[in-house]
């Protein structure tokens, strides 16, 4: 569930590698340029980019600004046509069958079946409605911090990689020890360093 929903799970990743100079200006070019695009009236599988955390459809941030004092406030959206693997495989089964008594066949050959299977997919598709996924997250610029507001590890492998796509940064996943490493003073690292994992029952 997303941070304006009241309670939230999100996972927290640190941002590694520098912004430019004119960093809000970058940021904002770059925003824009990976925006969401809307498949809906295409035949396109797959859509992946930026909205507003406010409203899913606003891809351009004409309603909602994602700057927020230090913050940056970003949706990522992702829609994907689906065929359920159960669907399909009825519909290939009928088409194989159409095929095997128009052309008067015991048996169609395997090419035939592949060309079969690839077509009809293709005409689901086309009929199947992008389902939309929404992951918010919040990213502190003087910190250096990502707060990502999803537990799916799909979605954190996604949205790595789209990060890094989008501001050229790469982000790391903050466990506690790693967060530790970064807070604790030399004294504190020593002792860290020696801490061994222990089963409580």
């Amino acid at each position: 569930m997303g941070f304006l929903k009241g309670t939230a799970s999100f996972v927290r990743f640190s941002v590694e590698g520098e912004l430019p100079d004119n960093s809000l200006d970058f940021i904002a070019d770059r925003i824009i340029s990976f925006s969401f695009q809307d498949i809906d009236d295409t035949y396109d599988e797959y859509s992946i980019g930026w909205v507003s955390v406010l409203n899913m459809f606003d891809s351009q941030f004409a309603y909602a600004s994602y700057a927020a004092g230090d913050y940056i406030t970003l949706t990522l959206r992702i829609d994907e046509r689906k065929v359920a693997p159960a669907i399909l495989k009825k519909f290939v089964q009928k088409e194989e069958e159409r095929v095997r008594i128009e052309k008067e066949l015991p048996k169609l050959s395997r090419s035939m079946k592949v060309q079969i299977k690839d077509r009809v997919r293709t005409e689901l598709l086309r009929k199947a409605i992008p389902v939309p996924s929404t992951y918010e997250l919040c990213w502190s610029l003087s910190d250096g911090i990502v707060l990502f507001f999803s537990t799916n590890k799909k979605a954190q492998a996604l949205l790595e990689d789209y990060f890094k796509e989008t501001f050229g940064l790469l982000i790391k996943q903050q466990i506690p020890y790693i967060t530790a490493e970064q807070i604790l003073d030399e004294d504190e690292l020593y002792n860290l360093e020696r801490v061994t994992p222990e089963i409580f029952v």
